[in-house]
């Protein structure tokens, strides 16, 4: 299993602009693989998010469903919508799940 992760400092008041434009609306289908998303926001930092989701599959498998992403129409310019909302990217890339365990 592998995660994608970022985590951004938003310019301050935009979070629900960023919200919007980033996140899929329920029903919008997902590429193969995806399991889960997560969206986080820093409770002592209100513009700082983090957003990660988990991929069962390959690297190359991920990156071969970036590439077909980021090559649908209109992919540009829902990313241009959502750097203007972004002031940096600290964390970004993707990482292998090496342990996993459910509390409780």
């Amino acid at each position: 299993m592998l995660c994608a992760l970022t985590v951004r400092k938003l310019k301050p008041g935009t979070f629900e602009e960023f919200r919007q434009a980033f996140i899929p609306e329920e029903g919008v289908e997902v590429p193969a693989g995806w399991k889960r998303f997560h969206a986080l926001r820093n409770v002592a930092d209100e513009n700082e998010v983090i957003t990660f989701g988990f991929f069962e599959g390959s690297l190359e498998e991920l990156r071969e469903g970036q590439q077909q992403q980021a090559e649908g129409e209109g992919y540009q310019e829902r990313r241009a919508t959502i750097e203007q909302f972004v002031e940096s990217v600290g964390a970004d890339g993707i990482f292998e799940v090496v342990e996993e365990r459910s509390m409780g």
